[in-house]
């Protein structure tokens, strides 16, 4: 089956290169190299057609899949002590450029034990929000000392108002929306990982 790339159609008599006897009349000559470089512009655009698909079905397949391929990382322990005690969360981290753009983005459920945290390399301001994203989250901003500064509780999905630390954080951990309501979480509280002090 011959298969034929872009808006031209196919040229007069098309074969493959390889089919073309070898003769010293020029313009059969020339009418070779043409076709040699057809083929060699066919053969490019069906290797970028297969890549485009690929990167669509992988797309496809993530939002289908409510972003599991990104759970199947390791996962990390936070813990959080509160004034009603200790509750310990299991984490994805996101400390590449990459993974904080994505985020939680395209999840479609997230446990209530299960979370993300964000790892910045030295304390900064930062504000998140809520494109792409699929289930409310409360966004916990902790400081570089290991406590929450500030809380944003049920962000919206979907919302693209920036939600502000309200001031320098190394760390931004999300669960799922309620949570830190239900737990008592409050600014003040201390967050154990690894990257805070101990």
């Amino acid at each position: 089956m011959t298969f034929w790339c872009g808006s031209r159609a196919a040229p007069r008599g098309w074969s493959s290169p390889r089919s073309l006897r070898a003769t010293p009349d020029f313009p059969r000559s020339s009418r070779k190299a043409n076709l040699a470089r057809g083929w060699l512009s066919v053969r490019r655009c069906v290797t970028e057609s297969m890549i485009h698909r690929r990167t669509f079905l992988t797309g496809a397949a993530l939002v289908a899949s409510g972003g599991s391929a990104f759970a199947a990382s390791k996962l990390e322990t936070v813990e959080i002590i509160t004034s009603r005690g200790r509750t310990r969360f299991q984490v994805e981290i996101a400390a590449t450029k990459a993974e904080q753009e994505r985020g939680l983005m395209f999840r479609k459920s997230l446990a209530p034990d299960r979370g993300m945290l964000f790892t910045y390399k030295r304390p900064q301001p930062v504000a998140y929000w809520m494109k792409n994203t699929l289930i409310p989250l409360d966004i916990l901003y902790i400081q570089a000392d290991g406590r929450v500064l500030s809380i944003a509780r049920n962000a919206r999905p979907h919302d693209l108002t920036p939600l502000a630390s309200g001031g320098p954080v190394l760390g931004v951990l999300e669960i799922a929306g309620g949570r830190a309501a239900q737990l008592g979480i409050l600014p003040g509280d201390r967050v154990l990982h690894r990257i805070f002090p101990k």
